[in-house]
């Protein structure tokens, strides 16, 4: 019997199939290939798997083995790994039929999932190039016998990890380090039964947090419904072929730009969830203030953001994304702590409204592509009685690890937040719980320094210490000089 692969096997496997890339292809691209190439041939092998047992199961009857309800998804004619695989001219085109011939037999699911990239373009992808990449990718067996559906959705989003190490162009649209999505999902601490939404989902890691938040604590994560939506077609691709890779069952990942046209509704407008989530593209200009003054789905609760920068357009939109009992956990930019204007407005009213809990301010540096230190706002619907009329202001600017490229949000830093969060209650130089009427002393300005004042050790002496040291000091000099014109008197 094949022995299961190793988690240090499968990221070997996959940081091998970027390196065949490598050279025609932009870093910045891998991820367009490797992705549904990896999810390909995962279908591919758990059809056979499925095939083989319902073989066994019916002593042979191919006929019932090929029965639809037996596969969780259809694999037509000529459209298996193994067709692609023993083509050996056309080899990009042979891909492309393959993937769209998948999508199109399994529309509900899987319309669109491997994205666009051009397969078929040989001044890129050369026959000898693909052949490689399809005999590496052959080499190991990813049926559901051979790789359960955490371990390789953990390779997964290694990958993702290692595409945004190595491009680090905008990675930070791509990825949000592991620690500072595990803090999100900490702060939002979601439940079995619940709603999660991302309306910013990129590849996903927001929504699967909270997957494994359940895991940790010994619930049962498939009772959760997910849903995300993202604008970029590869990320949002991306992300529902994670949510498949992580055996998710339960999850709507829709592609679109959320601030103009929102995905998820109900009878009387948006769709609300109970936990809502995100690490929204920092102080994004066009975003579509011309719509906002009449925002079709009545998002402008607190004001009309500038045009230039969205910020406070995700977080209304958010906020009209909570259901009655809802919360939510957002990243922004500093600067939407403080920026005056409109963004001023927008904070007065939405403090006016009790919905803000707490401001969390991050170390600089620890996001790919920015030295800007970001910072986590935590909104509820429904305070508890202790917390009304308050905002918990967290200044963990120093809970980090100091890198030479790049400073690291550790455990440890992500536990200390939480217990901070969690207490509620003031910490010299780290925790201030606020008033509304330190707020409105303040003018409704959210920057953490107003709030967490830092104290610092004063050793400087007394003025009657420093006195009594300068007399001594005063005195010694003078026997220093007497003892020299002695000596001077001895040599003259």
């Amino acid at each position: 019997m094949e022995s299961k692969i190793t988690i240090s096997q499968l990221e070997q496997y996959l940081s091998k199939a970027a390196w065949i890339l490598k050279g025609p292809v932009d870093a910045s691209d891998f991820k367009v290939y490797i992705f549904p190439l990896l999810f390909f041939k995962r279908i591919s092998d758990v059809y056979d798997e499925e095939y083989q047992l319902a073989l066994e199961e019916s002593d042979g009857d191919a006929d019932y083995a090929n029965l639809p309800e037996l596969h969780r998804f259809s694999i037509p004619d000529n459209c298996h790994w193994e067709d692609v695989r023993s083509t050996t001219s056309n080899v990009g085109l042979a891909i492309e039929e393959a993937l769209r011939g998948i999508e199109q037999a399994n529309q509900n699911y899987l319309y669109g999932i491997f994205g666009d990239a051009q397969w078929s373009n040989k001044n890129k992808l050369s026959d000898r190039l693909l052949i490689d990449l399809v005999e590496h990718f052959s080499q190991y067996n990813l049926s559901n016998s051979n790789v359960d559906s955490d371990l390789l959705g953990n390779a997964y989003e290694y990958l993702i990890k290692h595409f945004a190490d190595l491009t680090n162009k905008k990675a930070g649209e791509f990825y949000t380090p592991r620690s500072v999505v595990h803090l999100l999902g900490l702060i939002l601490d979601p439940h079995e039964g619940e709603t999660i939404y991302d309306p910013a989902c990129g590849t996903g890691g927001m929504l699967l947090e909270c997957v494994d938040h359940l895991k940790d604590n010994q619930q049962d994560y498939r009772t959760l419904k997910l849903y995300g939506q993202e604008k970029n077609l590869t990320s949002s691709a991306i992300a529902r072929m994670n949510m498949f890779l992580h055996g998710i069952e339960d999850f709507q990942i829709a592609r679109g730009d959320t601030l103009r046209s929102p995905a998820f509704f109900k009878a009387d407008g948006l769709q609300t969830f109970d936990c809502v989530i995100a690490n929204p593209p920092f102080s994004l200009k066009g975003w579509g203030a011309e719509n906002w003054a009449n925002d079709p789905y009545g998002r402008n609760i607190a004001g009309v953001p500038p045009k230039g920068n969205g910020d406070m357009a995700w977080v209304q939109h958010m906020i009209k994304s909570m259901n009655g009992n809802g919360r939510m956990t957002v990243v922004l930019p500093h600067g939407a702590l403080f920026r005056k204007g409109a963004e001023g407005k927008i904070r007065k009213a939405l403090l006016e409204q009790d919905l803000l809990e707490a401001v969390i301010g991050l170390g600089p540096n620890i996001f790919y592509g920015t030295q800007l230190a970001a910072c986590v706002m935590v909104f509820k619907q429904k305070k508890e009685a202790h917390k009304k009329n308050k905002v918990l202001f967290i200044d963990a600017s120093d809970q980090v690890r100091v890198g030479r490229a790049q400073n690291f949000l550790e455990p440890e830093h992500v536990q200390q937040i939480h217990k901070w969060n969690l207490q509620y209650k003031d910490v010299e130089n780290h925790v201030k719980v606020a008033t509304l009427e330190d707020l409105v002393e303040n003018d409704f300005n959210l920057n953490i320094p107003l709030y967490v004042e830092k104290v610092i050790e004063d050793n400087l002496p007394s003025v009657e210490e420093a006195l009594a040291d300068l007399k001594q000091a005063w005195n010694q000099s003078l026997e220093a000089e007497e003892k020299f014109k002695n000596i001077l008197k001895n040599f003259i």
